[in-house]
């Protein structure tokens, strides 16, 4: 099922995207606590999914998706968490902090090369030993059609396409075997990022701050496909567009810690809650870092993965 959150003559709803439109989940169950908000929907568990399935198949009356304001799937998640699941990208990433660094150097092929011989610049042997990952702001999630504002303090604007599962089911010390029970569904994730604040903050060891957090800097959306849908989350095309160009054309089977591993890691000693979210990290050469291409004034950043969907945003400088 592919479920979304939208509004519809000022009020909020929870809503099951279908062939023929849009079907409004809380008008057919007006009754069903579960069909309140897709947060509801979530902690309901099975028991609510089965019973939405159920009013599906009576074929209820749907409005075109493009009559509703589509708003980002969960708004407001319980808690976010971004991964770095991509080695690809980690890779990438540090090549293009070398260049980003040695350019502004008065002797930028001496400077590169010493960059390089320093290996301040390499992976590190943790990422290979365990899930890395930073706490998100989710006060911080934009729908897919909002214009976004550039943060003031930053002059160098980025994308990351990413893919997000949502936590459905509670639970502490879970095994990665047991994992993939606790997951509800997925979405894509464009998480926003102020490369220049990225690198002034980064030599403070605490993880990103305001590189990433900024409002309408995490980007959810359109839908969240349910677990049951979706045979294989390790098999998808992922696809990253500018203003229609295409900056990125992979899959999500590049990925080398999978959502069990991070959840395995993750709920160690710590109990996770039902509407959570977990970042993929980004893809292959899913962002601009990777490529030495920023963000410009105006422009539409449009990504898309393999039945779930596509989001789209268009970046405004302040």
């Amino acid at each position: 099922m592919k479920l979304l959150t939208f509004k519809l003559q000022g009020e909020e709803y929870l809503g099951a995207l279908t062939d023929t439109g849009v079907v409004n989940l809380n008008a057919a169950a007006p009754k069903a606590l579960a069909f309140s908000s897709m947060q509801q929907f979530i902690e309901a568990g099975q028991p609510a999914l089965d019973r939405a399935y159920a009013l599906l198949a009576s074929r209820p009356v749907s409005t075109p998706s493009d009559h509703v304001d589509w708003l980002a799937p969960l708004p407001i998640p319980t808690q976010i968490r971004d991964c770095l699941g991509f080695e690809e990208h980690l890779k990438n990433a540090f090549e293009s902090a070398i260049k980003l660094s040695a350019m502004t150097a008065d002797d930028p092929v001496k400077t590169e090369q010493e960059l390089r011989a320093s290996g301040r610049f390499a992976a590190p042997e943790v990422w290979y030993q365990q899930p890395l990952y930073y706490k998100a702001n989710r006060f911080s999630v934009a729908p897919s059609g909002k214009d976004i504002v550039w943060p003031a303090y930053s002059e160098v604007m980025d994308f990351e396409l990413e893919m997000a599962c949502v936590i459905g089911k509670k639970g502490k010390d879970i095994s990665t075997d047991n994992a993939e029970d606790h997951i509800f569904g997925y979405t894509i994730y464009n998480d926003f990022s102020a490369r220049d604040a990225q690198m002034l903050e980064s030599p403070g060891m605490l993880g990103p701050a305001k590189s990433k957090d900024f409002d309408d800097s995490i980007i959810l959306g359109p839908v969240i496909v349910t677990k049951d849908e979706l045979d294989d989350p390790y098999n998808l095309r992922m696809q990253a567009r500018i203003n229609g160009e295409t900056w990125c054309d992979s899959n999500s089977n590049t990925i080398h810690w999978k959502f069990s591993d991070m959840i395995a890691h993750i709920s160690m000693s710590e109990t996770l809650y039902p509407g959570e979210v977990i970042g993929s990290g980004t893809v292959g050469l899913g962002c601009g870092l990777e490529h030495l291409r920023f963000l410009n004034d105006g422009d539409v950043v449009e990504l898309e993965i393999e039945k779930i969907g596509v989001i789209s945003n268009k970046v405004i400088k302040r």
